[in-house]
């Protein structure tokens, strides 16, 4: 997880702490992009409030705050074990296997890694190796 995750983890529990943060990332040094869900779905009013709680966060980048979407990004454990079943998209740091891209059912999620029923067939993954992991919208 990054650092500013944790910042706006962090400055999220008080003020909203039903606010899942799925992804932010720093993008070209200047602005944040900020995925997060919410029980109850994400309205605009709660993008809003979401905003006012990182007063320390705008104060150092532009902020984008949104829904993940239906292709939407995987960053921790507990997201994959929430989506066994359905279909994601796995790219890794470098060669693993022999392939960077993974797209397949996801069958496991342990602390450590994933598994993935791809076109290659059942692969595990560390989530050390994973650059990016998305759910594949549609299906």
């Amino acid at each position: 997880m990054s650092r500013i995750q944790d910042e706006i983890e962090t400055a999220l529990k008080q003020g909203e702490p039903d606010v899942e943060v799925v992804l932010a990332e720093v993008l070209g040094g200047h602005t944040v992009r900020l995925f997060i869900d919410h029980p109850d779905g994400v309205s605009l009013a709660l993008c809003e409030r979401v905003t006012k709680q990182l007063d320390a966060v705008t104060q150092r980048y532009a902020l984008e705050v949104s829904s993940p979407g239906s292709d939407r990004p995987l960053t921790k454990p507990d997201h994959y074990r929430r989506f066994i079943g359905r279909r994601a998209r796995v790219r890794t740091r470098g060669a693993h296997g022999g392939h960077g891209s993974f797209t397949g059912e996801l069958v496991g999620a342990s602390d450590s890694e994933v598994t993935i029923a791809a076109e290659t067939g059942v692969v595990s993954i560390p989530y050390t190796d994973i650059k990016r992991s998305n759910l594949v919208p549609g299906e």
